[in-house]
Order: structure tokens, then C-alpha cells, then sequence
């Protein structure tokens, strides 16, 4: 027991705490970066490992049953699929000429058409 608390449950609660934490650095990459590719790639990394640890945390505090492998199951599916789909939604973004943002030498935003 740490701190009252069983090995197992702490550990499920201390991944699902780390979970919660890149979740929040998600949000608040999607609200902070300048323009739609930044945010993709905000929100493809940090969520899928939030994702990730929260799922895992979940697996951990249900212990070795059947509902811990379909957490599991679900974990494959999200490690895998949620970075193919960022990638695929900024390269049909950037195929289709979606600006990109980019900083002037002088310190000005400015936004630049993307090149095929």
C-alpha cells in the first residue's frame, strides 16, 4: 500500500494523472498555435499519448479481465489510427493549398500559400 492506497490503483491513477496532463497540453495547443498544422500536430501527438495513458490506466485499475482487454484493444486502435489520420488530414490540407503560417524576419505574421 502507498499512502492508503493499493500498488495497482495507484499506478492506474498515476497513468491516467499523466494521461490527463498531455490531454490538457493538447488543449492548449489547439487553442495557442497560430495556424491548422500546428494544431494538427499538436493534437496528433499529445492526444494520442493522453489517449494512450489514460486507456492504459484504465486497464490497470480493472485488472486482468475481460473488460481490461478490450481497453487494450481500444489502446491499439487509438496508437494507431489517430496519428494516420493527423497525417492525413494536413496532407490533403497541404495538397489542396491550405496557407501556411510562417514569421517574417522583421517580426510579422504572415501566411503563405502551400506549394504542390
Amino acid at each position: 500500500m502507498i499512502l492508503g492506497i493499493a500498488v495497482n490503483e495507484f499506478i492506474a491513477y498515476l497513468l491516467m494523472l499523466l494521461g490527463a496532463i498531455f490531454l490538457v497540453g493538447s488543449l492548449i495547443g489547439m487553442l495557442r498555435l497560430p495556424d491548422f498544422y500546428s494544431r494538427v500536430h499538436a493534437s496528433g501527438n499529445s492526444e494520442t499519448l493522453g489517449t494512450a495513458l489514460v486507456l492504459l490506466g484504465l486497464a490497470v485499475y480493472n485488472g486482468f479481465n475481460d473488460t481490461s482487454f478490450k481497453i487494450v484493444l481500444i489502446f491499439i486502435v487509438v496508437f494507431v489510427g489517430n496519428p494516420i489520420g493527423s497525417h492525413i488530414l494536413a496532407k490533403s490540407a497541404f495538397k489542396t493549398g491550405h496557407p501556411v503560417w510562417t514569421l517574417k524576419s522583421n517580426g510579422e505574421n504572415k501566411v503563405e500559400e502551400g506549394k504542390e
